[in-house]
């Protein structure tokens, strides 16, 4: 455990350093990560500009679930944006042979090995967003709540990494695999939003093809007492320890089908 801390300490400690020489890149990746999220935010209060509720749910209900929805993709896009590449350069160019080589796991290698600032948007529009929500609508928290809120945004930002492992994993088959993940990925941005303004079938994808709406809508739904704790809590903590053991069994099957870029 002690070689896996140290390593990844080096990891950060070196991109650190990269981004305190490359601070300007840095600065507007972040500043363009917030605006982008400051749209979809502007999109929301333009329509319900024209109509007071959707679908039954007001305007800060919409934004507090968006905000939660926000925090876990955020997390994930911290610490887990290396399996981008897998799926687009690394498997295709023969890259994947490094992490091979080192007595180390893979995955905790390529994961460890970037570090993606830029996320760290997502988390500030998102936390901004749940707070201003949670202001408006009067809602107060106890300890208890405090942990379940933990606990699902851990368990969302799993899910995201879960859903991102496997799909990225088909790469090892096809080689390149980035054109499907960005397809699967762009299925996040429903749950920003109620399910049930969607048709059945989008809500059946949403949540048992790839459950989405575990990282952001039930949750938030659980919270604003519009949800079981069954929907809201546990299936969104048992979905993401379910999740990970699967998209691990892909990881591993599909490293056996490796070839490197001499074979």
């Amino acid at each position: 455990m002690r070689k896996y801390i140290k390593l990844y300490k080096q990891f950060v400690k070196q991109y650190i350093k990269t981004l305190i020489e490359y601070r300007a890149d840095f600065i507007l990746g972040l500043v363009g990560f917030v605006l982008v999220q400051f749209v979809g935010v502007v999109f929301i209060g333009l329509i319900f500009n024209s109509i007071p509720e959707l679908d039954g749910w007001n305007y800060y209900e919409v934004l507090f679930i968006y905000g939660l929805a926000q925090i876990p993709r955020g997390i994930d896009h911290v610490f887990t944006d290396n399996l981008w590449i897998l799926s687009g350069s690394i498997i295709v160019e023969g890259k994947f042979d490094k992490y091979l080589v080192r007595p180390l796991n893979p995955l905790f290698q390529l994961i460890a090995e970037r570090f993606q600032p830029d996320g760290f948007g997502e988390i500030i529009i998102g936390t901004a967003l749940f707070a201003t929500a949670y202001a408006k609508l009067n809602l107060s928290f106890g300890f208890v709540e405090v942990v379940l809120l933990i606990s699902i945004i851990i368990a969302g930002s799993l899910i995201y990494t879960a859903i991102k492992l496997a799909v990225a994993s088909i790469a090892f088959w096809i080689k390149f695999g980035q054109s499907y993940l960005f397809m699967t990925y762009q299925l996040a941005g429903f749950v920003k939003y109620p399910i049930n303004i969607y048709p059945k079938a989008i809500r059946f994808l949403l949540t048992f093809i790839v459950p989405f709406a575990f990282t952001g809508y039930f949750p938030g739904a659980y919270f604003l007492g519009r949800e079981t704790i069954w929907n809201g809590i546990i299936l969104t903590c048992l979905i993401s320890i379910g999740g990970v053991f699967v998209s691990y069994f892909i990881w591993t099957k599909g490293m056996k089908r490796y070839e490197s870029s001499g074979s």
